[in-house]
């Protein structure tokens, strides 16, 4: 038996109205998808092994595919690059790139790292006797060296900063006795005196905060008057070489000048009582005499 249905023109609307505020099953609508597109499931984050996938996967992504190895590859190939190399250039880029998130405090020590890692290009240059990348690399480092001593003054780590500084001029120097020559010299100079004008600042400002004896606040003054005279090198020998000598002369605490008192009465006291017994013995043995 046929029923025949009719419904108006209002009723067919509430029921579509109805039907629009059913959802699919989340995993329905995931599967419904891959059949009908043809797709793989990923995570809400895909991971570089997925991203990999996916430009593998398609035919229409081998152009992408081949750019984005041939540019892997360039970058890690650069990174081994030195001066002069065809690819140096997308090595300096990466520095560069890396620079913009390092801090302003973080700066001069990253800076000298730099010129550290230039002078190690430098020696692998000079133990491989490529001439043609050596003006190109002296240059770098120089530049590097420059940059360097330029944000020095940003520190607040003048004590790593010098260790540092010290490490580059002996690397400076055992490339120099490998060629023969001088590298950087004016710059190291310059470098080594930025670093030892922050360095004796610091230790002045430090020990301007300590109670310091007779002898260390001549060592002290000593030292300020070479600060004054931009003799900084001077000032730090002064510093290494007299002051710790006068450590001995600390002033005592509260407890130990409490007991140094205490004995120094004490010596006084026993000086007098033996005084008396003196006396005592000289008037008995006067008596004894008449």
């Amino acid at each position: 038996m046929r029923h025949n249905i009719k419904m108006t023109e209002r009723e067919l609307i509430k029921k579509l109205q109805e039907l629009r505020r059913i959802k699919p099953d989340k995993e329905w609508a995931i599967l419904a998808k891959n059949n009908i597109l043809g797709e793989e499931k990923y995570e809400t984050s895909p991971s570089f092994i997925s991203i990999l996938r996916v430009i593998f996967a398609k035919p229409t992504y081998a152009g992408l595919a081949i750019i984005f190895v041939g540019f892997f590859g360039t970058f890690t190939f650069a990174q081994n690059s030195l001066p002069g190399d065809t690819l140096y250039p997308i090595k300096k880029i990466t520095e560069r790139a890396h620079a913009i998130f390092v801090s302003e405090k973080e700066k001069p020590e990253f800076n000298l790292n730099l010129a550290s890692k230039r002078l190690e290009e430098l020696s692998k240059i000079a133990e491989t006797n490529r001439v043609r990348n050596l003006p190109p690399a002296i240059t770098e480092t120089r530049a590097s060296i420059n940059e360097a001593t330029k944000s020095l003054a940003r520190s607040s780590n003048p004590a790593e900063i010098k260790k540092i500084v010290e490490e580059i001029e002996n690397k400076a120097q055992a490339i120099s006795q490998t060629l023969g020559v001088e590298i950087g010299e004016e710059e190291l100079v310059e470098l080594k005196h930025g670093s030892d004008k922050l360095f004796v600042k610091y230790l002045i400002f430090d020990l301007q905060s300590r109670t310091l004896t007779e002898k260390q606040k001549t060592i002290l003054t000593q030292m300020q008057e070479l600060a004054d005279e931009e003799q900084y090198s001077e000032a730090i020998i002064l510093f290494y070489n007299e002051f710790d000598e006068a450590i001995d002369e600390e002033p005592l605490t509260e407890e130990e000048l409490s007991n140094e008192v205490d004995g120094e009465e004490k010596v006084i006291e026993e000086e007098n009582i033996e005084e008396e017994l003196k006396e005592v013995k000289e008037i008995k043995q006067e008596k004894e005499s008449e």
